[in-house]
């Protein structure tokens, strides 16, 4: 069974940081730098449209999370993966300063974290285009709590590794945490230290 969430950043830069904090000004001038043509750069091409679509999947996500009894104390989730990813590992941008933190999902109730498969902005999509290729009604535009992943996941095994994955190889085949609550996780940072 999976029992932590991961967050992948980098190394040379502070953790658990989110474009939804800035002002779009900064967070488009973020994007432009970080735009390329890998896996991890290519959603920053239209950095406008991107802050949109990611604004407006970060509200589904919250409105959806509540109505299941989740209580969030942020406006904007900090992202999270269920276990480990190695497609996450594999395109990072810059494996040298490639950095991963596990949290213990024993740090988090079911009001503070809500997940999608895969990544919540492919899984609305997916959920509202319902492409005959990838789309799977029972994963794709669906907020679940803690316990309903964690069911899933007993029942399917590790999405990366047991999973019939539809998803082609350039698109995140992980279950995305979201976490709502992010003075828990710089609490548990000043435990590391």
């Amino acid at each position: 069974m999976i029992d932590y969430l991961t967050h992948y950043y980098s190394i040379d830069k502070e953790p658990f940081q989110s474009l939804s904090a800035l002002s779009d000004e900064e967070a488009i001038k973020i994007m432009e730098r970080l735009c390329d043509d890998t896996p991890y750069g290519e959603r920053f091409k239209n950095p406008i449209q991107y802050l949109k679509d990611r604004k407006d999947t970060e509200h589904w996500v919250r409105e959806r999370f509540i109505a299941k009894g989740g209580r969030p104390k942020d406006k904007f989730p900090t992202s999270m993966v269920l276990g480990s990813s190695k497609w996450l590992v594999e395109v990072a941008p810059n494996r040298e300063k490639h950095g991963e933190i596990r949290i213990p999902l024993s740090v988090f109730t079911e009001q503070d974290v809500s997940f999608t498969y895969p990544d919540s902005m492919l899984s609305r999509w997916l959920g509202l285009e319902k492409p005959v290729e990838y789309y799977q009604a029972e994963l794709h535009g669906k907020v679940f709590t803690l316990s309903e992943i964690l069911s899933i996941v007993e029942k399917k095994g590790r999405p990366e590794e047991d999973w019939e994955i539809k998803l082609p190889k350039h698109l995140a085949p992980y279950i995305e945490a979201q976490v709502w609550n992010r003075e828990l996780l710089l609490e548990y940072r000043k435990h590391l230290k």
